[in-house]
């Protein structure tokens, strides 16, 4: 397969899966913000949305402070903001555009009707009466073209970066945001195991879309150890950075396979995952959660730069 080729498939589904997670990461800094005292914490949220996406700074050349609409739709639609949805979800197409002959008619199609229902929705700015709509309908449309991909494409090459794309741009994210949300939940000691302590809990699930898988496994008992290693280390919860790592693993031995040979990102990606399964949350905790998540996300960044090194990707 053409490094182009590759690429574009491999980047579609990135930008896809990084729409989706912008969308979630927006609805749980709402909720979280509602259930703020004042308007300073609420601010407070709305720049740690921000801070996960890596955005802050760029938002403050703009704008000099975190109001709620100010943000999500500077996230959402900003011109001025290269790393919107908007420009996401157009950039998903583009690449698919690329890499049409490779894609079966349900993908594309799905891909660029998403396009085209999310450019009208966010061609005006967006409410907070119409944000939740806005929001269902990004995650709605990640879901469509996975669907299709799952339901329509050949297990080759083509499927495999895709896949692979998906998950190292998932498991970044799940990171991510565990590791900005982790200590600043709760705003004192004496919030713990009262009712907001459990919204804001549940909120963070959400967020990654693991709130009743959780309550499933752990009978809704809200813990935050638990809730770290249910996020790390749960093989069952298709967001975990296990669930991710084993994901990537098996798409790349399909490239081998395929291709008759490994290249560099196996080894890294058999070393990372080693380490991460045969880690414990006490282990984790012991040596600091937040250094980690910093290390975890560094080694999936070198993966996905090895994967696109090895496979010749042309930007």
């Amino acid at each position: 397969m053409l490094g182009r080729a590759a690429n574009g498939v491999y980047w579609m589904n990135r930008y896809l899966e990084r729409a989706e997670n912008a969308a979630r990461l927006i609805d749980v800094g709402f909720h979280l913000a509602l259930t703020r005292g004042d308007k300073e914490s609420a601010d407070e949220e709305w720049k740690s949305v921000l801070t996960t996406t890596g955005q802050v700074d760029a938002y403050l050349e703009l704008y000099s402070d975190f109001n709620g609409p100010q943000v999500f739709n500077y996230l959402l639609r900003d011109k001025d903001n290269p790393a919107s949805v908007l420009r996401m979800v157009e950039n998903a197409r583009t690449n698919a555009r690329v890499v049409r002959t490779s894609l079966t008619n349900s993908v594309w199609e799905a891909t660029n009707e998403g396009w085209m229902i999310l450019s009208e929705m966010l061609a005006r700015p967006v409410r907070e009466t119409n944000l939740g709509e806005v929001l269902t309908a990004i995650r709605r449309q990640g879901t469509l073209v996975r669907g299709a991909m799952e339901g329509t494409m050949l297990r080759n090459e083509v499927f495999n970066f895709a896949r692979i794309g998906t998950f190292i741009e998932r498991a970044d994210n799940t990171a991510r945001i565990l590791d900005v949300k982790y200590y600043v939940l709760l705003p004192s000691a004496a919030w713990v195991g009262s009712s907001l302590d459990n919204v804001q809990w549940d909120t963070l699930l959400r967020s990654v879309a693991g709130n009743r898988a959780y309550s499933w496994l752990n009978a809704a008992s809200m813990e935050p150890r638990g809730i770290a290693r249910f996020l790390i280390l749960d093989g069952q919860f298709p967001r975990s950075l296990v669930f991710c790592y084993e994901k990537i693993r098996s798409n790349m031995a399909g490239l081998a396979k395929e291709y008759g040979h490994e290249v560099s990102a196996h080894e890294l990606l058999r070393d990372a995952g080693a380490r991460l399964h045969q880690t414990s949350i006490e282990e984790i905790f012991e040596g600091g959660l937040h250094e980690f998540l910093q290390d975890f996300i560094g080694k999936t960044i070198e993966i996905g730069n090895a994967i696109a090194a090895d496979y010749r990707f042309i930007e």
